[in-house]
């Protein structure tokens, strides 16, 4: 076997040993970096995001965040245990914070359990279960480890498969902006990237289960996900977008309801 071909081999042999499996849907994803590093890298993006952010003054909806972020998070952490994957638990310290952006619909989980609502989302969300909804929905993204998973890819695309602590050590502005990219926070403040369409059907499908285990009603998915259609705007066509085109995403949030009504108990 030829030196290149040799090493092909073995650079197959490793990102094979480098794979985990994504609750619920089954698929294998790249994995390379520990959670661990992962986590510290989220929790100082995340306490950076926080401390140049005005958070809100409103005590009730920010008190409504808490609750069902709580719920949430509660029901995430028995999801853990159900599919064997406890010892995933030492990495989450959940944290909710609700940021004051009227113009920005969105919220974000950061792996670790860092949540961020933006207030824009409130009145697109309605209630509490519209806001399980949402927090669900960044819920799975965490615990599915997909910005984990786009950290690897990064790290292997940009630098080599480098691992995160030597990258961080030897080219530490580089490596943030990376971490924070794979973690769907973009340089400029309050701007979130946007997962793959893979990400975000998967995020749906786990976070449809999460909320039902919760207690908030699934149905309220598809009423949620045509209020933010509703809100207007140019989009791409879907083919061109990292985001299923809202109606898309409603026909697979229908598919994936019956699925999620099995946990939840009216």
């Amino acid at each position: 076997m030829s030196t290149r071909a040799l090493a092909l081999a073995l650079a197959g042999l490793l990102l094979l040993a480098a794979c985990s499996t994504v609750p619920i849907t089954g698929r294998s994803q790249l994995s390379m970096v520990p959670q661990a590093d992962i986590v510290v890298s989220a929790a100082q993006g995340y306490d950076e995001l926080i401390a140049e952010s005005e958070l809100s003054s409103d005590s009730e909806m920010t008190r409504m965040v808490v609750d069902v972020g709580t719920d949430v998070a509660r029901s995430a952490e028995a999801f853990l245990r159900d599919v064997g994957m406890e010892d995933e638990l030492r990495y989450y310290e959940w944290e909710f914070n609700l940021i004051q952006d009227d113009e920005m619909p969105n919220a974000f989980c950061l792996p670790g359990g860092k949540i961020g609502v933006y207030t824009g989302i409130m009145p697109v969300a309605g209630g509490p279960d519209g806001l399980a909804v949402v927090i669900s929905h960044e819920v799975a993204h965490a615990i599915a480890n997909h910005g984990g998973e786009r950290m690897s890819q990064l790290l292997l695309a940009e630098l080599g498969g480098m691992a995160l602590a030597t990258a961080m050590e030897s080219k530490p502005d580089e490596t943030r902006e990376l971490a924070m990219l794979a973690y769907g926070l973009g340089a400029q403040l309050g701007v979130l990237l946007p997962y793959s369409r893979q990400h975000e059907s998967e995020a749906d499908r786990i976070g449809l289960i999460l909320m039902a285990r919760a207690g908030y009603d699934p149905h309220e998915a598809v009423p949620f996900w045509q209020r933010m259609n509703q809100l207007g705007g140019g989009r791409p066509p879907e083919f061109l977008s990292t985001h299923p085109a809202p109606e898309t995403r409603i026909e697979q949030i229908q598919e994936y309801l019956p699925e999620a009504l099995e946990y939840y108990d009216g």
